[in-house]
């Protein structure tokens, strides 16, 4: 199949995620423009480094006062994720160009990933098509980041203004997340984890330490709850095998009062099964008696 098939369904694909980098893109380079970067250094950032939560926290945590050190971990810690993503990929590359396979994995975002999953699953995606979309997502977030360099060099927007775009997209990203008691779990620990860490004066690894907190937090709930789960369950099925039990036990008593009734043996079935055929059995031999006599 020719690549020119793949790229129309793969464009119409990344629009959404293009729009959205747009939005986000402009802030988070007005951000960098802030810390001393210019528009060639935030275009070769977005191109390799490439992570839209990782680029945000750079700038707020420099400007924050957070030692380097603190910056890459916290950083890091993020963008873990990225390695479940191109996991998740690994089948749908088993056939393809080794090249190919790198370029993809490599440009693999939290929303890029989400639509190509959902494509994948169709049946009528492949790999090419899914490289174009992350291509599409990877260009529009660069130029955006390199376009609010510009614009924040050329018209000076407060940086109040500009990094609320961060806990806007924290925001959103909360919102989105399925209602759980672990999610609910996770984004409590992890707020009380920043404020206490400031609180105490130690506002450079706030971020870093509350959110391991609330994924350590959220990870033990989690396993909690489990157990119970795995507990009740085999409550459930001790009381179904006792109830069924007792239902052998039931069927047993009422064969024994039916043979009562007809005056039959009430051992084993196997007995009151034969009782009938021994009955026969004399009546044949009777009636071989009287046809003798």
């Amino acid at each position: 199949m020719k690549l020119s098939n793949d790229i129309q369904p793969a464009v119409q694909a990344a629009i959404p995620i293009v729009l959205g980098y747009i939005a986000i893109g402009i802030p988070c380079g007005i951000l960098e423009d802030s810390i001393g970067l210019n528009a060639v250094q935030v275009f070769f950032l977005s191109c390799m480094f490439y992570s839209g939560a990782g680029q945000f926290m750079i700038p707020n945590m420099w400007l924050a006062g957070s030692p380097i050190a603190s910056i890459v971990a916290s950083v890091s810690l993020v963008n873990t994720r990225q390695m479940l993503y191109s996991a998740s990929f690994a089948p749908m590359c088993a056939n393809e160009r080794k090249g190919l396979s790198f370029l993809f994995s490599a440009t693999v975002t939290d929303e890029s990933f989400g639509v190509n999953m959902a494509n994948f699953a169709t049946g009528t995606w492949n790999v090419r098509r899914a490289t174009v979309v992350n291509l599409c997502s990877c260009a529009s977030w660069t130029l955006s980041n390199v376009a609010g360099v510009l614009i924040g060099s050329a018209l000076g927007i407060p940086l109040a203004i500009a990094s609320f775009a961060m806990t806007s997209i924290f925001i959103c990203l909360l919102v989105t997340q399925k209602v759980t008691f672990e999610n609910a779990v996770a984004a409590f620990v992890a707020m009380v984890g920043v404020f206490t860490c400031k609180a105490v004066g130690l506002a450079g690894p706030a971020i870093l330490v509350g959110a391991v907190l609330g994924v350590v937090a959220a990870m033990l709930v989690s396993q909690v709850r489990r157990g119970r789960v795995a507990e009740a369950a085999a409550l459930d099925a001790q009381v179904e095998s006792a109830q069924a039990g007792e239902g052998v036990a039931n069927a047993a008593d009422a064969r024994a009062r039916s043979c009562q009734d007809v005056d039959l043996p009430c051992g084993n079935p196997a007995d009151v099964n034969a009782a009938p055929r021994n009955s026969a059995q004399a009546g044949e031999s009777a009636q071989e008696g009287g046809e003798g006599r």
